[in-house]
């Protein structure tokens, strides 16, 4: 799931979440808005059980995807878009 909340300026609160057990161990999000750079972005467990990590993003069209810590890739199906590429963010 992505939540989304517009700031002061141009910038774009972006949440990345996903339940606290699907995939079992660490998660990161990569992406273009990080270079794709494994770590940089790990998913922290909430109270709620949820998984997620808050980047402040510009306007723009981001690919990313998740990288569990057992090489497993996925995409969120609730993406703009998601192609070959991964999934697809329009901000």
């Amino acid at each position: 799931m992505i939540k989304r909340s517009k700031l002061f300026g141009n910038k774009t609160r972006v949440t990345f979440c996903l339940p606290k057990d699907a995939p079992d161990g660490s998660v990161s999000v990569v992406g273009t808005f990080n270079d794709w750079e494994p770590g940089l972005h790990e998913l922290k467990v909430r109270r709620d059980g949820m998984r997620t990590v808050t980047l402040r993003l510009d306007p723009g069209h981001y690919r990313f995807r998740y990288l569990a810590s057992d090489g497993v890739w996925l995409d969120d199906e609730h993406a703009d878009a998601v192609g070959p590429q991964g999934s697809e963010l329009v901000l």
